[in-house]
């Protein structure tokens, strides 16, 4: 590719490199094209006749290069959208799942219909999106961040910046919620929940921080240990939201009967029929 490539020549270029290895190649193109060209995907699709410089030919072939070693799209992007927001990344953080969106759903229900309950939580909080999401969906919520990784930390400090939310989002280094004083009337938790032996077959563990993905020997140790938690952390007629792995609803909702035997609870399933959201109603 020459320094007078067209947006079109690019666009095919990506998609051939792309192939092997994407089940989308012609959307990552896309998205790898804009970012280099700094415009809009419909701008791209719409002017295909457009010359590219040397140094956007070069900015999209290193990056088409990247994905090609196995870097993630979205951290070579350094960016992802979740909730209809975009929200920066770096490899030190989990990269936002459509899946989740399921548990800020599930949030936003709760905040809906209790609007004087305005303390919320969000454990392993990564880039920060689902804390950042929720505090701009409710401009009343306070919400209190944790994660044991200063760098995933610095990355959602940042996003909380970005969408004007940083004064409402208290950003804590800890290890859960253990060194965190006060109770909350809504604790959300996307904690890792792969098994290991699982995890080392996948192709997402070495793309991305193995602290966000290892949820030990069956996947839920680390939620057990939060769980265990809840009953001195959860408002009475709260709500506690974990994110749990497809095959964990028994062994999910077994644990959360040991530590609150009077809750509410039910598990959802995702868009893909997968049980995804673990639900603890707590009562008064």
């Amino acid at each position: 590719m020459s320094h007078t490539s067209t947006v079109g020549a690019a666009l095919e270029f990506g998609r051939r490199a792309l192939g092997p290895i994407s089940g989308t190649p012609s959307l990552d193109t896309q998205l790898l094209l804009s970012e280099a060209l700094g415009h809009t995907r419909a701008w791209v699709l719409a002017y295909p006749e457009a010359k590219l410089n040397e140094a956007q030919t070069q900015a999209f072939i290193n990056m088409v290069a990247r994905c090609q070693d196995g870097e993630a799209l979205p951290h070579v992007l350094g960016w992802w959208e979740f909730y209809g927001r975009r929200f920066r990344l770096t490899p030190e953080v989990l990269i936002p799942r459509p899946e989740t969106e399921l548990l800020i759903e599930g949030a936003l229900q709760f905040l809906i219909q209790h609007p004087k309950r305005r303390m919320a939580a969000d454990v392993g909080t990564g880039c920060g999106g689902v804390a950042v999401t929720l505090a701009a969906e409710v401009p009343d919520l306070w919400v209190t961040a944790t994660d044991l990784s200063f760098s995933a930390l610095q990355v959602a400090q940042s996003n909380a910046r970005e969408h004007r939310v940083a004064s409402r989002v208290r950003l804590l280094q800890a290890d859960l919620l253990t060194s965190v004083a006060g109770s909350f009337d809504l604790i959300c938790a996307n904690l890792p929940y792969i098994p290991t032996k699982v995890l080392h077959g996948l192709a997402v563990a070495p793309r991305e921080p193995r602290m966000a993905l290892d949820g030990g020997a069956d996947g839920m140790v680390i939620i057990r240990r939060l769980l265990a938690c809840i009953p001195d952390l959860l408002e009475a007629n709260g709500r506690a939201l974990f994110e749990i792995g497809a095959g964990q609803s028994d062994t999910a909702l077994a644990a959360t009967q040991e530590v609150l035997p009077t809750s509410n609870v039910e598990v959802r399933k995702d868009l893909a029929g997968q049980d995804r959201l673990l639900v603890i109603d707590r009562m008064g």
